[in-house]
């Protein structure tokens, strides 16, 4: 983490996973960066274990070599929150790190969105369809939040890209991949789906029955 703190970011490092899993607990950080192959404890059991068991929100940074498809969903599932393949250039790695921080940084303005049953509360987080409460990793909550505030209209991937990334928009995999994971989410459960893929367009949510034929 030299390149980092010669850049003025203020970092503590440890070698294995049960090392890092106590100074993520332990501490207060903006954002977190896992590497996937750890001694003692894996990133994506650590991951997990921050996420569900400690109640950590900080944002998550995995590193890793493995970059198919099913590898990012199994991290982002775990609930990471971008997923950076080696090798990698590391001024792409703090622009990543400055990104995920800034993210956290913004707070949407209180509102409750509302698309047929799915309700979605953009200050506790709190995501319910059909009287289910839904739990989602942090991006594809803001995956969800620009398309309910958008709905119906159709965003595009780079609409979408922009909204959650900012100027530093992910490889091509990860955006479908947090799209996988938050389709399964709040439509799989269900009978009638609200996510809706235009290909080569993009993505949009709407009620069931909002293009429903009129008589």
């Amino acid at each position: 983490m030299d390149y980092l703190d010669a850049k003025g970011h203020l970092s503590d490092t440890t070698g294995d996973g049960i090392s890092g899993l106590h100074l993520a607990t332990r501490n207060t950080y903006d954002v977190i960066v896992l590497d996937l192959v750890l001694p003692g404890l894996d990133g994506v059991s650590m991951c997990k274990c921050l996420r569900e068991e400690v109640g950590k929100s900080t944002p998550i940074l995995m590193l890793t070599a493995r970059d198919s498809l099913e590898d990012k969903i199994t991290g982002l599932e775990a609930g990471a929150d971008d997923y950076l393949v080696k090798p990698f250039e590391l001024r792409e790695l703090e622009a990543r790190i400055k990104a995920l921080a800034r993210r956290t940084q913004l707070a949407s303005p209180r509102q409750k969105l509302q698309v047929g049953d799915l309700h979605f509360d953009t200050a506790t987080f709190q995501v319910v369809r059909a009287g289910k409460v839904i739990a989602l990793p942090p991006i594809p909550l803001r995956l969800l939040e620009a398309l309910m505030r958008a709905s119906p209209r159709v965003l595009e991937r780079s609409e979408l890209e922009r909204a959650v990334w900012g100027d530093t928009p992910p490889d091509s995999d990860s955006l479908r991949a947090h799209m996988h994971i938050l389709r399964n989410a709040i439509d799989k459960p269900f009978d009638k789906p609200l996510l809706q893929t235009l290909r080569g367009i993009g993505w949009q949510i709407t009620a069931p029955d909002i293009n429903a034929p009129t008589a």
